[in-house]
């Protein structure tokens, strides 16, 4: 029988389908991919649907996108709860258990972490104009997201925090950049990202190295590192230091467009 590949996450479809039905991303358009390797993300339509466990995601909207999502009995999401926008009045919360509260409140993330479970509608947005991307993670996947960029996480994900001490002076004056990471063990699970303005994605080989401005660094696989960079421009007696993150592969690494420069004196 004949199927579809998304061209975003490889997954299977029907040949009459046009979203696809793991992460949304239209089946009608082909990958657009710079000269230089970087793809765009896939623009979600507007009332776009997908399916993760027993659960379904609708995506509301195109300037400032709503990941709606239609919980099954025993399927649950996690998010940073100031991203909720609205739930359904039975729909129970509780909190994530996570450890290093303080560690996490002096980088500047949630003290709290959210989690819901079905049966029940909730629905996620950011305060910012952007994109919203879908990430499917296969069983075994460790994905390292920057700070107040995810939207929600399946209940098969489990997620913790990292910190990446070699970007102290580009990010937090001091206390380093902290990125939320998720795995997935036996199962397969989602998680949702905002990225302001446009998101790319590059996949980078065993040793292949790229330089991105910090603020612009969305999300990579665990398997690319990552670490600050100062490179010197020199004008005679005077020189200007700029901190760059040094990539370095394999692995996929993905940017936005919309971000908050991070200039170093």
């Amino acid at each position: 029988m004949d199927r579809l590949e998304c061209h975003w996450c490889h997954a299977q479809n029907p040949t009459d389908a046009t979203s696809c039905q793991q992460c949304g991303a239209p089946l009608d358009k082909a990958a657009v991919v710079s000269d230089s390797g970087w793809r765009e993300a896939p623009r979600l339509r507007d009332m776009a649907k997908f399916q993760f466990s027993n659960s379904t995601c609708q995506v509301e909207g195109e300037l400032v996108p709503v990941a709606e999502i239609d919980l099954s009995p025993g399927d649950g999401v996690i998010f940073e709860h100031h991203t909720m926008l609205w739930k359904d009045e039975s729909l129970p919360l509780a909190v994530y258990p996570l450890g290093g509260g303080l560690k996490r409140s002096l980088g500047g993330m949630p003290y709290v972490v959210t989690q819901a479970g079905g049966p029940g509608r909730i629905a996620f947005s950011r305060d910012a104009p952007g994109e919203m991307v879908t990430l499917v993670l296969h069983p075994g996947t460790e994905l390292d997201v920057r700070e107040h960029a995810f939207l929600a996480a399946s209940h098969s994900v489990r997620y913790s925090f990292e910190r990446i001490k070699g970007l102290a002076n580009v990010v937090h004056g001091g206390s380093g950049m902290y990125l939320d990471r998720f795995v997935t063990a036996g199962e397969p699970g989602i998680v949702l990202l905002h990225g302001c303005g446009n998101v790319f994605e590059r996949t980078l080989g065993a040793g292949e190295k790229i330089m991105v401005e910090p603020g612009g660094y969305l999300y990579k696989d665990s398997s690319v590192g990552m670490q600050s960079v100062q490179l010197n421009l020199r004008t005679g007696l005077f020189h200007k230091g700029m901190y760059v993150a040094e990539m370095t592969g394999p692995g996929r690494v993905g940017i936005q467009s919309m971000y908050h420069h991070y200039a170093s004196e």
